[in-house]
C-alpha cells in the first residue's frame, strides 16, 4: 500500500493493483529510468544490454533532452524517450514501443541520425562525432531472428569487418522473450532479470527473489510503488494508456470500415470515455477501461457513448 504523507492525496492500491503497473508504459518508464535521482537505475539496465559490445562499464551518465516529435498525425502520441550521455562520450537514446507502426526500422534509423548529429556543433569537423546507441524496448515481435535481443551495426556483408563503432541499433523483443522456456531467477544473466522485471509476468515470489538478487531492479519496483501512489503521475500513466489505445481503435476501426475517418471516430469514443470518467474521479471505472476492451465496451453502454 501507499505510504501515509507520501503524497499530497493517495489512491487506494492494493499489492495487485501495484503488481500491474506497467514499466512498458512510456510514462512510467520516463518516471522511473530518466530522473538524476535514480540514475542508478539506468545505468545498471544499460551496463546489461551495453557492456558487452561497448567493452567497458557505464559508470555514470547525463540526461540529455532530445526535443523529438511526436508519433501520428494528430500528435498525442508525443515520443517520451530517455537520452543520456555515457560518462566515455558515447550517447544513447531508450525508446519504449508497445504500438507497431509498421516502419520500426526506418524510425529507429531516423532517431539514431538525429541523436548522432547532435554531437556536430555548426562549422566543427566529423572528428567530433561521438557513437551514437538507440535502444528499443519493444511490446511486440519486429526482427526475423528468434532471440529476444539484438544488436545491429555496419558491417561489410562479405567479410563481417565492421566499418567503426559509430552505430548500435539494439532491439529488445519481450515477446521473444515470453516464448522462451521458463528460467529460474537465480539461474538467469542480469539481461535476463531485467527482461523478466520488463515482461512483468512474474509471481509474488519471484519478484521478491528478483528484488533481492538485483539492487537496481529492487529500486525500480519502489520507483513504481511512488508513481502509483502519486495521482497526478497515475493519470498521466491512464492517460498515455488511453492515447495507445485510441490509436489502436482507430486503426481497428478504419479497417473494419475502409475508410480514414475510421479512426477519427475510434479515438472519438474512448477519448470522450476517458475524459468523462477522470472528469468525475471514477478513477477505478477508468482503471478497468485501461485494462480491458470488454469494460471499455460496457462504458460505452453505461454512459451513452455512440
Amino acid at each position: 500500500m501507499c505510504r501515509k504523507g507520501a503524497v499530497m492525496k493517495e489512491l487506494p492500491l492494493s499489492d495487485a493493483d501495484l503488481r500491474r503497473c506497467n514499466p512498458m508504459n512510456d510514462v512510467a518508464f520516463k518516471f522511473i529510468f530518466g530522473k538524476d535521482e535514480r540514475k542508478q537505475i539506468t545505468i545498471d539496465f544499460l551496463n546489461a544490454v551495453l557492456q558487452e559490445s561497448l567493452g567497458h562499464e557505464i559508470r555514470d551518465v547525463a540526461f540529455r533532452q532530445t526535443e523529438m516529435p511526436p508519433d501520428g498525425d494528430n500528435g498525442k502520441l508525443s515520443r517520451l524517450d530517455i537520452a543520456c550521455e555515457l560518462d566515455t562520450g558515447e550517447l544513447v537514446d531508450v525508446e519504449v514501443q508497445v504500438v507497431n507502426y509498421n516502419d520500426m526500422q526506418r524510425r529507429t534509423l531516423f532517431y539514431w541520425a538525429r541523436l548522432y548529429l547532435l554531437s556536430l556543433s555548426r562549422g566543427a569537423g566529423y572528428r567530433v562525432l561521438r557513437p551514437a546507441i538507440t535502444i528499443n524496448l519493444l511490446a511486440f515481435e519486429l526482427l526475423p531472428q528468434p532471440e529476444p535481443v539484438a544488436m545491429y551495426s555496419i558491417y561489410n556483408i562479405k567479410t563481417g569487418d565492421r566499418l567503426n563503432r559509430d552505430m548500435e541499433l539494439h532491439f529488445i523483443e519481450l515477446p521473444k522473450y515470453v516464448k522462451l522456456p521458463p528460467k529460474q531467477i537465480g539461474e538467469s544473466s542480469k539481461m535476463e532479470r531485467w527482461l523478466a522485471y520488463f515482461a512483468n509476468r512474474l509471481t509474488d515470489q519471484e519478484r521478491e527473489e528478483l528484488a533481492m538478487r538485483e539492487p537496481a531492479i529492487r529500486d525500480a519496483m519502489e520507483a513504481e510503488r511512488v508513481f502509483m501512489c502519486n495521482p497526478d503521475e497515475y493519470l498521466r500513466y491512464v492517460n498515455r494508456q488511453m492515447a495507445i489505445m485510441d490509436y489502436q481503435s482507430g486503426l481497428q476501426t478504419a479497417a473494419e470500415e475502409g475508410e480514414a475517418r475510421g479512426e477519427a471516430r475510434g479515438e472519438s469514443r474512448v477519448t470522450r470515455l476517458m475524459s468523462l470518467l477522470l472528469e468525475r474521479g471514477l478513477i477505478d471505472e477508468a482503471r478497468g477501461a485501461a485494462n480491458s476492451a470488454e469494460v471499455r465496451k460496457k462504458l460505452f453502454a453505461k454512459y451513452h457513448i455512440e
